[in-house]
């Protein structure tokens, strides 16, 4: 049996394979770079017509990265999939406090998600870094919320929640947000490795 191993050779066929799934979207050059890496680490051209870009999102993620902010996930699965190198390049890091025992202390007392609590304690933290949710709906509720009530406001939010409860929910309120910058897939579609891609993509152009 014949299979592609070169590593560089299987990425440049599988965006060729993805780029006429792109064509009709009249996309920019950079807008074609997240679209193709969500799909490929998705597996799943259906993603096309459910990606939303805000028209400032990349440029503010970008200026976010050269500044040095931090990326704040939900999750672990996140925290893993972004390349901290190239972050830690520019001077930022990746930080997740979803397994510290305060945020679980928290979360038990307030009767909430350990994702919450952890945004909650990031606090004033998230003003003009970038958050990261692949997970969690009710982390992101709690970034909308935070930004809403508390003034938060984030450089970019890539909020890609995956799930049937609350997820379309939240990347719909997000997308509807008004303030903040994002980068979202609409509906149910979604999940860790989708979130940490498109922030990748944003880090690889640089």
């Amino acid at each position: 049996m014949d299979f592609i191993t070169e590593p560089m050779e299987i990425e440049r066929r599988s965006m060729e394979i993805i780029a006429p799934h792109l064509s009709e979207l009249h996309l920019d050059e950079a807008e074609t770079k997240v679209y193709s890496r969500i799909i490929h680490a998705a597996g799943d051209v259906e993603y096309a017509p459910l990606i939303r870009i805000h028209p400032d999102a990349i440029r503010a993620a970008q200026e976010a990265f050269r500044s040095g902010r931090n990326i704040y996930t939900d999750v672990e699965m996140v925290r893993t999939g972004i390349n901290k190198q190239k972050l830690s390049a520019f001077g930022g890091e990746v930080k997740c406090l979803i397994a510290d025992e305060n945020v679980a202390e928290m979360a038990k007392a307030e009767g909430i998600t350990r994702s919450m609590a952890a945004m909650r304690t990031f606090g004033r933290e998230l003003d003009g870094s970038i958050v990261a949710i692949g997970n969690a709906p009710t982390a992101l509720f709690e970034v909308l919320r935070m930004a809403e009530e508390e003034g938060i406001c984030p450089a970019v939010v890539v909020g890609i929640p995956v799930g049937f409860v609350g997820a379309a929910d939240s990347k719909a309120l997000l997308a509807q947000n008004g303030r903040i910058p994002y980068i979202t897939v609409e509906g149910t579609k979604g999940g860790s490795p989708i979130a940490a891609a498109a922030v990748n993509a944003m880090l690889y152009m640089l």
